[in-house]
């Protein structure tokens, strides 16, 4: 492995022990794509690699345009243990996202929309409103909060109670709320000064049981600068003082 991507997911780490190892990933990059080519967190693993090859294994996903936390396990009965937590659902996942529409008409509320996949064309699959008769239609379960607004823009806490694939993006967008900068679910367009955003989706939180002790791990990734930037440019405040954590 070069030294500058060594370095690079070196710098990316926010927590570590013997069990675990915890990452603030940015925007745009991949956990794992087919392209052999592609940089990812999976291939960037390798600077971590022991001296008997082993190296931490990835437990979950967040999708490549998504920034926050991400976490991988040290040792195989950690990965089976912080695999077990995330499928019991005793993992604790808190988000910032900035959407755009209508303003909450309550302080926070729940989306409990059925979701279902479908293709929406060769090589991208995608996820909808389960229809009635759906064999796949998938239970989901979201809980949002309103953090701040700004004229149609709002920065919502966001903690999802299932693990659907792209369930908050979707969610969000069913409600009249596409995430700014999702060019799947409604928010490709930008901020109206101009110019295209990232996905404006970052995990902030992640809590749950710690795999070789007793107790749990809270772990906190802070909003990264370009995420901040547009909550500035939007006329919204930075997020550190108004996100509670799991809980």
């Amino acid at each position: 492995m070069a030294e500058a991507d060594a370095a690079f997911v070196r710098s990316l780490v926010i927590y570590a022990d013997s069990s675990l190892i915890a990452f603030n990933k940015p925007s745009g990059l991949p956990v794992q794509t087919r392209n052999r080519d592609d940089q990812t967190l999976d291939r960037l693993m390798a600077a971590f690699a022991r001296s008997n090859g082993k190296r931490p294994r990835l437990v979950h996903r967040l999708d490549a345009q998504t920034s926050g936390v991400i976490i991988a396990a040290q040792t195989q009965p950690a990965a089976a243990a912080l695999s077990k937590a995330f499928a019991d659902r005793e993992a604790q996942k808190t988000y910032l996202a900035l959407v755009s529409g209508p303003a909450p008409e309550a302080a926070e509320g729940e989306i409990a929309h059925e979701l279902a996949r479908y293709a929406a064309r060769p090589g991208l699959e995608l996820m909808r409103a389960a229809r009635p008769g759906d064999q796949h239609a998938q239970s989901a379960l979201t809980r949002w909060r309103r953090l701040a607004s700004a004229g149609g823009l709002h920065l919502l806490e966001i903690r999802p109670l299932t693990g659907r694939m792209h369930q908050i993006r979707v969610h969000l967008s069913l409600n009249g709320w596409p995430i700014l900068g999702d060019p799947y679910y409604g928010g490709a367009g930008g901020l109206a000064s101009g110019g295209r955003v990232r996905l404006m989706l970052h995990a902030a939180h992640l809590s749950l049981p710690h795999p070789g002790r007793a107790g749990r791990v809270c772990l906190e990734a802070p909003a990264p600068d370009d995420f901040l930037a547009v909550l500035s440019a939007a006329g919204l405040p930075a997020p550190a003082d108004l996100v509670s954590g799991p809980g």
